[in-house]
């Protein structure tokens, strides 16, 4: 166990909520929602992974996010950019792309580095990063009504998160390598494991389809 040992500076969790927020305005411009609709979804998607992983994993308390006010500065911040610019783009995919690739691999190595401090084994804390990195994203889907990424075969996206585990958790358990360095390595990898998917056309696949005589019987 690392707790205490693995520590990472509070700018990477304000980085990961502003970009997440921004994906979230964008998403609500696309969708054409008012500012009200627009800046709301920027706050699901900027905090939603946080509070999953503090209201269901970690459970220390109220969350972070609600204790300390540059979380919801953030928030604002990449509402704003992301309303600002969405309203002066035709085409919102690629930068929702782009910034969804990066906020994955911030917070999910947050969600680690918090479970980590709190005592949590190297695969517990790798799951809970991986959830801290989708939670956003799923629920700024589902508000949308738009089908997940990670319920989708296609290109890599939770696969892309659990890329990025295996790339940290190595770095800081085995090899004792500094915090921020290690975080840097995981969030480039699992930002080059999600865009090169896209790019290269790398595609997680659904079963064969069962017919309805093929099917388990009880």
């Amino acid at each position: 166990m690392l707790r205490g040992e693995f520590q990472l500076p509070i700018h990477f969790d304000l980085a990961a909520v502003t970009l997440l927020a921004a994906t979230g305005a964008l998403a609500g411009v696309r969708k054409r929602y008012d500012l009200v609709g627009t800046l709301s979804l920027a706050l699901v998607a900027g905090l939603g992974g946080g509070f999953l992983r503090d209201g269901i994993f970690l459970q220390g308390g109220p969350p972070a996010s609600l204790t300390d006010g540059r979380y919801l500065v953030a928030v604002l911040l990449g509402g704003s950019v992301g309303t600002w610019f969405g309203r002066h783009l035709q085409r919102l995919r690629l930068p929702i792309l782009v910034l969804d690739a990066l906020a994955l691999g911030i917070y999910g190595v947050v969600g680690a580095q918090k479970s980590l401090d709190a005592g949590l084994p190297a695969l517990s804390a790798g799951f809970v990063g991986v959830v801290n990195a989708v939670g956003g994203g799923l629920l700024r889907d589902l508000l949308t009504r738009e089908e997940p990424l990670m319920f989708q075969p296609g290109e890599f996206y939770a696969l892309a998160a659990i890329i990025g585990q295996a790339v940290l958790l190595p770095l800081v358990i085995a090899l004792r390598m500094e915090p921020a360095q290690a975080a840097v390595w995981s969030i480039a990898a699992t930002f080059a494991a999600r865009l090169l998917s896209i790019r290269l056309g790398w595609r997680t696949e659904a079963p064969p389809h069962v017919e309805p005589d093929e099917r388990p019987r009880a």
